[in-house]
C-alpha cells in the first residue's frame, strides 16, 4: 500500500460515530486500500473495507479505547465498544503499522486507494479503484478454518482481547 508521503504532513485525527472513541496520528498515512476478504466485508458491514495504515509507533487513542476482537490467530479488530464503528484492523505478529477504517477519518480524502486486496471475494457488482492493482489474499493455514467458517455463516468463538 503506497501512497504519497507529505513529511509536511499534519497530525491526522479521527474517531467513531458517537465520539466515545478518538485517535491521531502524528506521521501521514503509510498507504490506503480496499479489502474485498470475507472477514473485512463481514467487519464493516459493507462490500470491502477501505483501510488507510499509520505506523504504529506514531498511531495512538487520545479519548476512550478500542474494544478488540481477535478475528482470527494473525489478526484483532478495534471497535468501539459504545456505538459498534469498526476502527481497526491489526496484525498480531507485524504490528508495526495499524489499518484504519478510512470512513473513520476526519479527513477521509486526505488519501486515496492505491490497490485492492482480496480479489477473490470481491463482489461482481462492487465497481470501484478501477485500473488499481488487484491482489489475491494468500490465505495463511492457521486462517483457513476460521476463513470457512465465515464463508458459512458460523458462529465464531469470543475473543475479546
Amino acid at each position: 500500500m503506497a501512497a504519497k508521503r507529505d513529511s509536511k504532513a499534519k497530525k491526522v485525527t479521527g474517531g467513531c460515530l458517537c465520539g466515545a472513541v478518538r485517535y491521531e496520528s502524528t506521521d501521514a498515512p503509510a498507504g490506503a486500500a480496499y479489502c474485498h476478504c470475507r472477514m473485512c466485508q463481514r467487519q464493516v458491514g459493507g462490500p470491502a473495507g477501505i483501510f488507510v495504515s499509520f505506523p504504529l509507533d506514531k498511531f495512538r487513542v487520545t479519548r476512550g479505547r478500542l474494544k478488540r476482537y481477535q478475528s482470527s490467530p494473525i489478526a484483532k479488530r478495534g471497535f468501539c465498544a459504545r456505538c459498534g464503528t469498526p476502527i481497526s484492523c491489526e496484525s498480531i505478529e507485524h504490528a508495526t503499522t495499524i489499518a484504519i477504517t478510512i470512513g473513520s477519518l476526519d479527513n477521509p480524502a486526505i488519501v486515496k486507494p492505491s490497490s485492492h486486496w482480496g480479489v477473490e471475494s470481491q463482489l461482481d457488482w462492487f465497481e470501484a479503484g478501477k485500473g488499481l492493482p488487484r491482489n489475491k489474499t494468500p490465505e495463511d493455514p492457521r486462517v483457513s478454518k476460521v476463513a470457512a467458517k465465515i464463508r458459512r455463516g458460523e458462529l465464531l468463538p469470543a475473543r475479546n482481547v
